[in-house]
């Protein structure tokens, strides 16, 4: 097998088996090698595609999943110019084609000498493999994505010719994007000895904005601000603020949801990762998603200064935010940062007292948009306990149902 003629998916030549089944590929029937070492081989290839069904839920062909597994994680200058955006022109594709022309020969390869030399009859087992159970799931990606990349394997595994493999390969990264940023729609950060690194989060909450009942001018600004961000339009970074329970967090959660399918990102941040935020952006700004930093429960004490990295990177440093960045953060304070009456008064120690205040609501200032999250009055409350009682299938009388709301 030419694996080592890769050239713009030389990245795979790096796993180990895919190296391990192609060396086998070529080198099974060669005595010059020990038989046990090279049926060892076989085995201990077998060991870690089961070991990979497992984690990720994979079933059908695993040979043919591990490798469409590989094709959707590899980011590459072909792979990344195609997330979102679809196909591209230009000299690129003669050359991905070029690798597709030795990746189909790997995909289509046929076991039945292999396994017959080797006596590993047991090998075709992993070519028709059954989940352990119907709900049995993964460990790396949700169900919807685990299907999708099964779905790829059996897609390229029914077409013919290298430029077919290309386009459903193609289509792929148009469709659900690559990588972990294509793969997923919720991430986190930790920090590292190498800098921060951006981890996906396997479950998030499925709320709908349909789900979130009342509220309707907060949630229809929030909509129209995220609509104008993912359609290229001119956005701002937003603030949603008010009391506590009235789903300021669950509006941001729903938003990632509706617009995921729009090549919608989120990635949330805390106040003490707040010195990775230029490590985080640099990563993400020549993607081709839309990406929105969540901040939830926003908040600072007069003694804590993380607000100042905040202010540098929303606006304010050398280098310009990317237009595919924004900035949503919800909380309890208006202000963001804690205000003293004794900020205003002459007898602080502040010479300048005006500049004090003044700095602590320069951070807010930089939040284009802010929107209110009211409690809501009596009328309010009895619409939502309403809809809410309907959808749950709770048939009590109104009064009864309103008197145990209250």
């Amino acid at each position: 097998m030419r694996k080592q003629e890769l050239i713009v998916y030389r990245n795979l030549e790096q796993e180990s088996i895919l190296r391990d089944m192609t060396w086998l590929m070529q080198h099974y029937g060669d005595d010059y090698y020990n038989l046990e070492d090279r049926t060892a081989l076989l085995y201990d290839c077998m060991h870690r595609l089961l070991e990979l069904s497992v984690s990720h839920g994979f079933y059908g062909n695993l040979w043919h999943c591990y490798l469409a597994n590989l094709l959707a994680n590899d980011e590459n200058c072909y792979s990344t110019a195609c997330e979102v955006t679809g196909p591209v022109v230009g000299t690129i594709n003669e050359t991905v084609l070029h690798d597709f022309q030795i990746l189909k020969e790997i995909y289509d390869y046929d076991f039945t000498d292999m396994t017959d030399t080797l006596g590993i009859q047991s090998f075709s087992l992993l070519l028709e493999y059954e989940r352990t159970g119907s709900k049995a799931g993964s460990k790396v990606y949700n169900t919807r994505i685990r299907d999708r990349i099964c779905q790829l394997a059996v897609k390229v595994s029914q077409v013919d010719t290298p430029q077919e493999m290309k386009k459903a390969v193609t289509e792929f990264y148009q469709e659900y994007g690559v990588g972990k940023f294509g793969l997923h729609k919720a991430f986190r950060i930790d920090h590292g000895k190498k800098g921060a690194k951006i981890r996906p989060i396997l479950n998030i909450a499925h709320v709908k904005l349909d789900d979130l009942v009342g509220y309707e001018i907060p949630k229809q600004k929030l909509i129209d601000n995220t609509e104008a961000f993912v359609e290229g339009r001119a956005a701002n970074n937003c603030l949603l603020f008010g009391y506590a329970g009235t789903g300021k967090s669950s509006s941001i959660k729903a938003i990632a949801n509706a617009y995921y399918d729009r090549g919608l990102r989120i990635i949330e941040i805390y106040k003490h990762q707040f010195r990775d935020l230029n490590d985080v952006i640099a990563q993400i700004k020549n993607r081709n998603y839309k990406f929105i930093i969540y901040m939830d429960d926003l908040s600072f004490e007069d003694f804590e200064t993380e607000y100042k990295y905040l202010k540098a990177v929303i606006e304010g440093g050398l280098e310009k935010k990317p237009d595919n960045v924004l900035i949503y953060a919800t909380s309890n304070r208006r202000h963001l940062v804690r205000e003293r009456f004794s900020d205003k008064e002459d007898r602080n120690d502040d010479l300048h007292t005006n500049d004090t205040v003044q700095e602590k609501l320069s951070l807010v200032a930089r939040f284009g948009v802010t929107i209110f999250f009211d409690s809501p009055d009596k009328k309010q409350f009895q619409d939502i306990v309403t809809v809410l009682a309907e959808r749950a299938g709770i048939t009590m009388p109104q009064e009864e149902l309103l008197a145990e709301a209250n």
